[in-house]
């Protein structure tokens, strides 16, 4: 007997000691097991409590008065499916008649705390048929990517979701983005990990770093075209613009529409010609907006301005079916940057903020697409670097944080696959210079009176 209140407290110390330490090790050995428990026998009368139920039928109700029975339990969703995963559990519910997806969304909270688990998100599959995604520990907290995370073309793997899920962000089907956040918020770490994951892509890198260069300029073997000044920046949008118009030439020319060409084989982007003759896609990383829209009292230097904005609002309008795809940077993105910001903006389907410092930030990202996602923004914690909120025009909202990606790994990186750069001869002149420079060699003053003294 003794040896069995031993091994309970053992186990019961080892289950304390991770869940303190490894909550990841926690939830795999003991939380899942629990986790199913607690759910299965309390899933009735929180459904009950949460208002989550709908009367029986009549059909019921009028065999129980003929059989003197007690009167039938209001009707909680049915449990389809429930399924354990490395980060929680999945229930998959189907609605009884009358109940709505609202709901269950509006119940989220209070399904958090009846079934003890984390985080608790629900999404409509389908009509009739809900899931909720339980996490049983704050997955957020140390971010650990799946190993077997999917890849394919155009579609990366950049963070990790509050729900277990991975996060992807899909140039095919979301073109361009809109990343915002304070200094030190984890906005740096992000586009860092986004060039990471685009190094080993069939892409051509382009990038814009006004603050000469010290953040992209490390990773500049896998760029194709790189400026570091507004001049230079101007210069490149235009040769970028020229790029995409004789995209679009060969587009033009590949189309052959006749009464015989089938649907699937009209071409009306880069992505619908031929392998051998499809455009190899472009990503263009501005890492400051700001600094390309803000201008002194110079004539030229407000003209530059102004060219610098209408090439990106073009680039974005016009850009996707060319295989163009922007990712925009900045602390601030609003319409005290000047004319052209707001409809460049609108045309940035995808946003993300990290840490703003002020909640006119937050709407400057949200306001106009998800407004729930403002107050979530203006909450994270200073301690939390690279945590952020994203949304897109569907309205929908999640928070995520990208794991931790140092320079020195970026750099590998974009090192591994620089062989990966293609070839554009329009873009050509704004190659970077990848060789170290020669700096002389600084002899100290003594060695060098005595050199003299030698000779």
């Amino acid at each position: 007997m003794e040896w069995l209140i031993v091994s309970v407290v053992l186990v019961v110390a080892l289950a304390g000691f991770l869940r303190w330490r490894r909550p990841a090790w926690y939830w795999l050995t003991f939380g899942v097991v629990l986790a199913t428990l607690r759910v299965l026998v309390r899933y009735s009368s929180v459904m009950d409590a949460c208002g989550l139920t709908v009367p029986p039928p009549r059909w019921r109700l009028a065999i129980a008065r003929m059989a003197n029975r007690p009167v039938p339990e209001p009707w909680a969703p049915r449990i389809l499916r429930l399924r354990p995963t490395r980060t929680g559990l999945v229930l998959r519910l189907g609605l009884r008649p009358g109940q709505d997806a609202f709901d269950v969304a509006a119940s989220c909270d209070r399904l958090r705390h009846s079934f003890g688990m984390h985080g608790v998100a629900s999404r409509e599959i389908r009509s009739g048929v809900i899931e909720l995604r339980m996490t049983g520990y704050d997955v957020l907290k140390r971010v650990q990517m799946p190993v077997g995370v999917e890849r394919s073309t155009m579609r990366l793997p950049v963070a990790l979701r509050e729900d277990g899920a991975v996060h992807y962000r899909d140039y095919r089907t979301t073109p361009h983005a809109l990343t915002i956040g304070a200094t030190k918020s984890g906005k740096s770490v992000y586009q860092r990990n986004l060039v990471a994951e685009l190094a080993a892509q069939e892409v051509a890198l382009i990038g814009i770093d006004c603050k000469q260069g010290v953040e992209l300029f490390p990773l500049a073997r896998r760029f194709s075209a790189l400026a570091d000044n507004p001049d230079t920046a101007a210069a490149l949008l235009d040769a970028l613009i020229a790029h995409m118009e004789g995209v679009y030439q060969l587009i033009r020319a590949e189309q052959r529409i006749t009464a015989d060409t089938p649907d699937a084989d009209i071409a009306a982007d880069i992505w619908d010609l031929p392998d051998h003759l499809r455009p190899v896609p472009v990503v263009l990383l501005v890492d400051e907006v700001a600094e390309l829209a803000l201008f002194a009292t110079k004539e030229e230097e407000e003209k530059r301005r102004d060219r610098i904005i209408t090439a990106l609002a073009r680039l974005a309008q016009l850009g996707r079916a060319a295989g163009i795809y922007l990712e925009i940077c900045g602390q601030r993105f609003g319409s005290e940057l000047g004319k052209g910001i707001t409809m460049l903006r609108a045309q940035l389907s995808v946003r993300t903020a990290h840490r703003v410092n002020d909640e006119t930030s937050a709407n400057m990202a949200f306001g106009d697409i998800a407004p729930d996602a403002v107050l979530a923004t203006v909450q994270i914690p200073v301690n939390s670097p690279g945590l952020a909120i994203t949304g897109d025009a569907s309205g929908g909202w999640a928070r995520i944080r990208t794991p931790h990606t140092s320079l020195r790994t970026a750099v590998n990186a974009c090192n591994k696959y620089a062989h990966l750069v293609p070839d554009l001869p329009g873009l050509a002149a704004f190659r970077p210079t990848v060789e170290p420079p020669v700096h002389p060699v600084k002899v100290p003053a003594s060695v060098s009176a005595e050199s003299a003294a030698t000779a």
